[in-house]
């Protein structure tokens, strides 16, 4: 019989408010190492904390690196992927549960639904793009999770300096701007997010 003064595993974790975080990230490597060292960091951390992972389902780039990463390390990992992209984002073995959808929008609803968090690692279009609607649906009240930012490198100076210049302008309340919080450690970043 076990004891009832020592929680287990399963028990600490239903207690914790962070079970699940989404991972927006890039198809491809990029050209740094750092990107790729960041993933690999990103779902190790994961692992550490006893983390599911929720992501885009493709096995490729750094999407393969972390969903890998955290599958191996003993977490669930749940990809969402359209048809379409079936054939540009999967070669060779996937992890994990693998949803196929119809469409991108679907796509972000499932990974929505399914994550307490959302971090975004440096990746192109599509990433950049995900990352925008968790944080305007957080504006709009959509949704209350914490959105965080992994500044490989500098990777999205660029990207936060216009956020700035947005509440500089008018077009982006202070309060909005504080939706996203970002780091460049990965510790950092989901220590925060666990506060946010």
């Amino acid at each position: 019989m076990e004891d009832e003064g020592i929680c287990s595993k399963d028990e600490e974790r239903s207690s914790r408010k962070l079970k699940r975080i989404c991972v927006f990230c890039g198809s491809r490597t990029g050209f740094k190492s750092s990107f790729t060292d960041a993933a690999l960091e990103v779902g190790q951390e994961m692992v550490k904390r006893n983390i599911d992972l929720v992501y885009g389902g493709g096995s490729v780039g750094l999407m393969g690196l972390i969903s890998k990463t955290v599958f191996n390390g003993g977490c669930h990992v749940l990809g969402v992927i359209p048809k379409a992209l079936l054939t540009h984002e999967i070669s060779g073995e996937t992890f994990g549960e693998l949803k196929i959808v119809t469409d991108m929008h679907q796509r972000k609803s499932i990974m929505a639904e399914n994550a307490d968090a959302f971090i975004a690692l440096p990746g192109g279009y599509g990433t950049m793009e995900e990352l925008m609607e968790m944080i305007t649906w957080s504006q709009l009240g959509i949704h209350d999770k914490p959105v965080g930012l992994l500044n490989v490198d500098g990777y999205y100076n660029s990207l936060l300096t216009l956020f700035d210049k947005g509440v500089d302008e008018g077009f982006i309340e202070f309060s909005e701007r504080k939706i996203m919080v970002s780091s460049t450690n990965v510790q950092d970043l989901i220590n925060k997010i666990e506060v946010h």
